[in-house]
């Protein structure tokens, strides 16, 4: 096989109907879309829109909380994870272990408000690591296989 040989799929690549055209394309006239009304004119969107009536999802309560505005965003990582970046050797744990180092190894994506340690998984090596969150089992995880989880001091200043 040659590189001048190489072709799609028959069907891969179809050309798009050009309607409006004339009426020995098939599309011509009114272009598929029948005749009149809002979805026979430009520009129209009637999605979700019910004859003037109050449409459905304005008529319904509305319930919860979204907290987009202060929501923390976190890199979350798995002890399992780590533990296999170490075990290929990706990621390397002579020093402390923070979010560029995590990043640096793929493990981190994201989370510019920091790392966050989950449990998941099982951790065998003595890692210490400076992040901005951790699980109490994360904790108990890294300190019981001899590590040690450095957490950013709690603000205090609710006086």
């Amino acid at each position: 096989m040659k590189l001048n040989d190489i072709r799609d799929n028959a069907g891969a690549r179809h050309r798009r109907i050009r309607v409006g055209r004339g009426i020995g394309s098939g599309k011509g006239k009114t272009a598929g879309r029948g005749q009149k009304g809002a979805k026979a004119r430009s520009g129209v969107s009637i999605n979700g829109f019910e004859g003037g009536q109050m449409p459905l999802h304005m008529r319904l309560p509305k319930r919860g909380f979204s907290n987009k505005k202060f929501a923390k965003d976190y890199a979350e990582v798995n002890l399992g994870m780590i533990q296999k970046a170490i075990e290929s050797g990706k990621l390397d744990i002579s020093g402390v272990v923070d979010h560029a180092v995590l990043q640096a190894a793929g493990l981190a994506r994201g989370g510019k408000d920091g790392v966050r340690l989950l449990a998941k998984g099982e951790l065998t090596e003595k890692v210490e690591f400076n992040v901005a969150g951790a699980s109490k089992s994360a904790v108990a995880a890294v300190e019981k296989a001899g590590g040690s989880v450095i957490l950013p001091a709690k603000e205090a200043a609710e006086a």
